[in-house]
């Protein structure tokens, strides 16, 4: 049975597009959604071009209310039912009540190495503090922030010519390769964590 995936985004929608791609010919999934918080978001208008439903629900309305901003959004993914969610660059933070509700069917992908540098800014983080590597991380999504289970993981090295902007257009390809292979494994029911390259 082909499993239907939405895709929640907040900005160019590259992972989205590198997931949706990937979900073809014997691939277990099939996106049924991309979903996003911000109306000039670039990826609704590639995954209008692959063909995929999009959805807006703008969180600038709800400001203060997460609830009924989350509750906006449960509309629309209930429409769509999907089996499983993939966030991909969605940069609003979800209630512990929205993550429940999706328990062990949340995927996120984060700019670091897991556990190291939860939140923002990763990859400047990860050159102040004389790291040797950097990479990026795909993990079940829990109700702490950047938590649960890891999934894979990415390395790159840091140059000593990196600056953030150079590190993270690195680390990018990295992030359309693994992501798209964990979710094939997850749906295919193997969360053992995997490695890149």
């Amino acid at each position: 049975m082909t499993s239907r995936v939405a895709i929640l985004i907040s900005g160019s929608g590259s992972n989205m597009v590198a997931l949706a791609q990937s979900m073809a010919g014997d691939h277990p999934g099939r996106p049924c959604l991309v979903l996003s918080n911000d109306p000039q978001a670039g990826g609704l208008a590639k995954a209008q071009a692959m063909g995929i439903p999009t959805a807006v629900v703008d969180h600038r309305p709800f400001r203060g209310d997460r609830a009924a901003f989350e509750a906006a959004m449960l509309e629309q993914l209930d429409a769509a039912q999907p089996d499983l969610i993939a966030l991909a660059g969605f940069m609003r933070v979800l209630t512990a009540d929205f993550v429940r509700r999706f328990e062990g069917r949340m995927l996120n992908i984060h700019p670091s190495l897991l556990p190291k540098y939860k939140g923002l800014d990763t990859h400047a983080r990860a050159i102040a503090a004389g790291d040797a590597e950097a990479g990026c991380t795909v993990h079940e999504v829990t109700a702490a922030l950047d938590d649960g289970p890891i999934l894979g993981q990415a390395r790159v090295p840091i140059l000593s010519s990196d600056t953030p902007e150079t590190l993270a257009a690195r680390i990018l390809p990295y992030e359309h390769q693994l992501y798209p292979l964990v979710l094939r494994r997850v749906l295919a029911g193997e969360r053992a964590p995997i490695a890149l390259p």
